[in-house]
């Protein structure tokens, strides 16, 4: 098959999507494919009567990828160092190329790539990609709207409230909460952006800086816990992964560094029960939010109370070397381009077929 795999793109998660990028595109052209990894904000300028070559350009687009950072990426700077004036988030002969594939092999992580705009795009142009559909994406990426989603299906989930940046200065007394809580946007991923916060200054200054980026934040209890990763393949749950990070919480640099957390796949940390428990509400959570093909539910299990909650859905999870997905899956009995090409099997089997 021609497969455009798309990463990177403007987000603060594009380090990570090129990563994941790579990683799908290496094992697809392993498998025989013809793929080509592709920015989907730098685009690629080509000659545009040529552009059938570049299926078989040797790398692969595979040069593009670099290691992740510990650190978001500048995306000012990002902006600035592509030529031109335009002001499209999508790059020269992106959905040209994307096009000409077979299908389109959704890498993209956090904003345009997870928030259905793009997938809503594709659907009106007639181009097949791989992944959730666009309605399932809207849902899970904005974290206020899927908690209530989640409160209305009886999913266990964090109380909690969202906040507008016209209502910052509402105390949290006002909102039925108290601290220790935890400030994190409502739109976004990897960790990116979340605060716990133990004291009144450290909850103003939270506050202070979320609003410098966002138009809308989740405000929810703390809950001491351990986190576990459960994947969707198919409406139906992989092994949990149990995450252990290093030292504090599973944030951007424990989960991108190598060493920053342990990740114990199936989890041998719950009796089959809860395990059974879980992934039964990751499943009610993934067709709560109208999600298709795949995705990943992450829980936190309070250490007093032994309860389990949902914390959200990832439309697009991870699929770097580092990432949970792959390994609940290899836990399952498949291997990284096996289960890169399932997803391919089921996203046409879903949409095209």
């Amino acid at each position: 098959m021609k497969i455009i795999v798309l990463a990177g793109g403007y987000s603060n998660e594009r380090d990570v999507s090129l990563n994941s990028g790579a990683g799908i595109c290496r094992a697809l052209r392993e498998r025989g494919h013809q793929a080509y990894l592709l920015d989907a904000f730098l685009g690629l300028p080509y000659d545009t009567d040529r552009l059938e070559e570049v299926f078989d350009l040797p790398d692969g687009g595979l040069s593009i990828a670099a290691d992740i950072q510990i650190t978001e990426p500048d995306l000012d700077a990002l902006w600035a160092s592509r030529p031109g004036d335009s002001v499209s988030y999508l790059g020269p002969n992106v959905l040209e190329l994307c096009s000409m594939a077979d299908i389109t092999f959704m890498a993209l992580h956090g904003s345009l790539g997870e928030n259905g705009k793009l997938q809503a795009t594709f659907d009106v142009l007639g181009i097949r990609y791989t992944g959730p559909n666009s309605l399932g994406c809207a849902l899970s990426m904005d974290k206020g709207v899927a908690k209530e989603i989640f409160k209305m299906r009886k999913i266990p989930t964090p109380d909690g409230t969202h906040l507008k940046k016209k209502d910052k200065d509402t105390p949290l007394s006002a909102l039925g909460l108290k601290l220790p809580v935890v400030v994190k946007p409502c739109s976004g991923g990897s960790s990116l952006g979340v605060y716990i916060v133990y004291t009144d200054e450290e909850y103003r200054q939270a506050i202070e800086n979320s609003f410098r980026k966002e138009t809308e934040v989740v405000i929810e209890p703390f809950i001491d816990g351990r986190e576990y990763a459960c994947g969707i393949f198919d409406g139906k749950a992989l092994p949990l992964v149990e995450i252990v990070p290093k030292d504090g919480f599973f944030d951007y640099a424990n989960k991108y560094q190598l060493g920053g957390a342990s990740e114990i796949c199936p989890a041998a940390s719950l009796s089959p029960e809860t395990t059974a428990q879980i992934q039964a509400a990751g499943e009610r959570a993934f067709a709560a939010l109208r999600l298709d093909v795949y995705s990943r539910a992450d829980f936190i299990v309070d250490n007093h109370t032994g309860e389990f909650y949902c914390l959200e859905v990832n439309s697009l999870p991870g699929m770097t070397n580092a990432s949970l997905l792959p390994k609940a899956a290899k836990a399952a009995g498949y291997e990284y381009g096996e289960f890169c090409e399932m997803i391919i099997s089921k996203s046409m089997e879903t949409r095209y077929e």
